[in-house]
């Protein structure tokens, strides 16, 4: 390997995609599960130059012939570069991390701020708020210990103003997983996440869901890889437009979209022309469950009932909606669990496409006994359905119209002018 990426686990990983953006140099992920490995690997010196995550951002600095002063008083290094047989190391997640904040309009100064995780990228974070006058920096592990809060005692940090998650908490493909009540933080004005993958860890959900700005890590991930790219090839390049093309043409690539719906609203039709324009999988999400069950939907409610379908329907999605990249049609009593919205969101938008009662189709659908049940269940779901889309996609008119519609509110999701 020339250039690359190492880690103990690297499945969750976008940085080959955008250093293939970068161009110039072939990029490569070596996983090395274990310390014994890491040490093997960069004792050899078999690379020009590497990136180093977690856990390893400390390790390598034993190896690192020359250290830059700011990833030496940091104490981390993620970027390594070798030149006439030395190991210079660098740490450009400070850049990064920097660049994400300013992109949103996150102000440090003054303020309070909680610093989830204790590894090489937490003391990156502190740095950088530090450097910007905040008020207090305080890291939070599970255990706690001196200078530590635990996550119990931080969720009782009446001050904090400012959340910033350098854990591998709620990470592909342990989603879902948060390890912080936010509930009783009355001050709190943004949370920020270096997870990237999904873009909507549930820290950042419970943020939103209490109207808090929150912002995933992966501008910042690309950030990072533009500085990161400099010091490989030596070459300067236009990084503000480099990180913010990319940052939006990868994500676009790499996000979801969700389709939701009364049944018979056209879903799937929609579902399927969005696919072919964005060039992006299908996935019928009753479809899978019939393939994964062996039985057609109708069979398991006439033999196991509602409750058990929901059951396998919350079990796909959640196997569904990890992976990115897709065009998800939902049944349309997917809002009904609790849970299955937040697991359509982590990886995209929403779209709830509408269509009058009286145009939508019947055949085959268990629940859809007649006009005035449908009227009915419109009723109890739309609250629901409102609730978990970004967007609304009206099927009145013509498929090429409704997939146009739908096509335009999901890259509206991507306008880095807004």
């Amino acid at each position: 390997m020339e250039y690359g990426l190492i880690g103990a686990k690297l499945g969750h990983s976008y940085s080959r995609q955008i250093h293939n953006k970068a161009g110039g140099y072939a990029y490569e992920l070596k996983a090395l599960p274990t310390e014994a490995d890491a040490r093997a690997f960069l004792q050899a010196r078999a690379f020009k130059a590497i990136n180093v995550t977690i856990p390893y951002k400390k390790l390598v600095m034993e190896y690192c012939d020359v250290i830059d002063p700011a990833a030496k008083a940091i104490g981390a290094v993620n970027t390594v570069v070798q030149r006439d047989g030395r190991l210079y190391g660098y740490n450009t997640d400070y850049a990064g991390f920097a660049w994400l904040a300013r992109r949103h309009g996150i102000d440090f100064a003054g303020r309070t701020v909680l610093v989830l995780g204790t590894g090489g990228t937490c003391a990156t974070v502190t740095a950088v708020c530090k450097d910007a006058g905040a008020k207090a920096v305080l890291p939070v592990s599970r255990r706690g210990g001196k200078g530590t809060l635990t996550y119990d005692q931080a969720a009782q940090c009446k001050d904090a103003e400012i959340i910033v998650n350098t854990s591998p908490a709620g990470m592909f493909p342990n989603v879902g997983e948060c390890l912080l009540d936010i509930s009783g933080l009355p001050k709190l004005k943004a949370v920020l996440d270096v997870v990237y993958n999904p873009f909507r860890t549930e820290l950042l959900l419970r943020a939103e869901d209490r109207g808090i700005p929150a912002y995933c890590g992966f501008e910042m991930l690309v950030a990072q890889a533009a500085y990161a790219s400099e010091l490989f090839t030596g070459t300067k390049m236009d990084k503000e437009a480099f990180i913010r093309t990319t940052s939006r043409d990868l994500k676009r690539d790499l996000s979801n979209v969700s389709l939701i719906g009364m049944p018979g609203c056209g879903k799937s039709t929609v579902g399927e022309g969005l696919a072919r324009a964005l060039n992006k999988p299908y996935v019928d999400l009753d479809e899978w469950i019939e393939q994964h069950a062996g039985m057609p939907i109708p069979d398991i409610f006439a033999r196991e009932g509602e409750a058990a379908f929901r059951r396998y329907e919350a079990d796909a999605l959640a196997e569904v909606s990890k992976r990115g990249g897709q065009v998800i049609a939902c049944g349309g009593g997917v809002v009904k669990t609790p849970g299955n919205t937040r697991m359509l969101r982590q990886n995209g938008p929403v779209l709830w496409v509408r269509r009058p009662v009286e145009f939508l189709a019947m055949g085959g659908r268990p629940l859809s006994t007649g006009r005035e049940a449908l009227r009915k269940m419109e009723a109890e779901r739309e609250p629901a359905y409102r609730a978990a889309a970004d967007a609304v996609v009206d099927n009145t008119s013509t498929l090429t119209n409704a997939v146009n519609a739908a096509r335009a509110a999901f890259e509206k999701t991507f306008d880095y002018t807004r």
